[in-house]
């Protein structure tokens, strides 16, 4: 049997192969970000389908750090029933999930959160309406939300949790220049831009402890002008890994698009897919602990080779699944055909407008 179909652990967590729903904002929470019917059946949908762990849509730990409407939250104690509910589903299908924990920082808009976004730095130039930079009390008491909404994540059964740390949301803020250009001890070096990186990963660990998968989501590049370089990205990487972190899914890019955005347009032939793939070789030079790569996956076959070569030990994906969230049961069943995923990034405009994320293309081909 292929490798992918092994089964494995992330510090105790079993899971039953190496393919991982990377998360993906769904657009189905309430407007306070409550779990809801519709989201736990999409979630259920995807165990079933034989995803072998679910990362949840970045889930917003204070309530000035939501990025979109109908964003999942898990910033007070009050959510914890309903979270319990989606965890409960989801095993029940043989699941496993982990929540991934987030701040949108300089991306969370006003008109939603009723505040100025919170910055790394506030700077000529960054945006033409007001930002609030993070002073240094402020940056602690953002480390200690991080690790109480990890452990509502735990206390409502989830698996594990993942800190977000890319594509330009506020902790990925710290680790570019582009964004972090403090003159604390937060800012420079990157060990310094790393700084408030591993104080969440060792804040998270006095609330949860030590038998609890903490993983990140973090950029390898920014893919801008003077931005995060996989230099120091690398650097980044092994910090969190010495500070007891369990795994690190790597992305890349940032929220302002371009053809070299997180999600990409076109990946229609098998040199355009992993288009992280050689900023995870170097990574695996580097770093011990298990590597997620996401990032155009789209055919068993290049996930198999990659796994198989050793460069990746888990592959995720997202808008494949938003289409077809069997497709892990499809090739476990011997139908390899590449994921039928158009790449059009035309899932996302329905949860903007109150309806969840779908395949729009696909609903679009049954009514032909």
């Amino acid at each position: 049997m292929s490798r992918l179909f092994e089964s494995s652990e992330i510090n105790g967590m079993k899971l039953a192969n190496r393919f991982v729903r990377s998360a993906t904002w769904e657009g189905m929470a309430s407007p306070e970000g409550a779990v809801t019917p519709r989201l736990i059946d999409t979630m259920t949908t995807l165990a079933k389908g034989g995803v072998g762990l679910i990362i949840s849509g970045h889930t917003y730990i204070r309530q000035e750090g939501q990025a979109s409407p109908w964003q999942l939250g898990v910033y007070k104690d009050g959510l914890i029933p309903g979270l319990c509910e989606l965890t409960a589903a989801v095993h029940e299908a043989g699941g496993k999930i982990v929540m991934q924990l987030a701040h949108a920082g300089h991306f969370a808009p006003e008109k939603l959160t009723g505040q100025p976004p919170v910055v790394a730095s506030d700077y000529e130039g960054l945006s033409r309406t007001p930002r609030k930079e993070l002073t240094a009390q402020d940056i602690h008491d953002l480390v200690a939300a991080f690790a109480d909404a990890a452990r509502r994540a735990k206390s409502a059964g989830f698996d594990g949790v993942q800190i977000h740390a890319a594509h330009g949301y506020l902790l990925s803020q710290f680790l570019s220049p582009i964004f972090n250009r403090r003159a604390d001890s937060y800012g420079g070096s990157i060990e310094n831009r790393a700084r408030i990186h591993v104080e969440v990963v060792d804040a998270i660990r006095k609330a949860v402890g030590k038998d609890f998968p903490v993983l990140i989501k973090m950029n390898c590049l920014d893919f801008a002008e003077n931005g995060l370089s996989l230099e120091d990205s690398l650097i980044a990487g092994k910090l969190l890994a010495h500070a007891g972190l369990d795994a690190i899914e790597l992305s890349g890019g940032l929220l302002t698009g371009g053809k070299l955005s997180p999600s990409r347009p076109g990946i229609n032939s098998a040199d355009k897919e992993a288009y992280f793939r050689e900023e995870l070789r170097a990574f695996k030079k580097q770093i011990a602990i298990p590597l997620i790569l996401v990032g155009g996956n789209r055919s068993i076959e290049v996930s198999e080779q990659l796994v198989a070569e050793g460069v990746a030990d888990y592959i995720a994906m997202s808008r494949p699944f938003i289409r077809e969230p069997d497709l892990i049961s499809r090739w476990k069943s011997g139908d390899r055909r590449r994921a039928t995923c158009k790449s059009d990034n035309l899932c996302f405009a329905p949860g903007l407008e109150g309806r969840g994320i779908y395949c729009v293309t696909a609903e679009r081909e049954k009514t032909k």
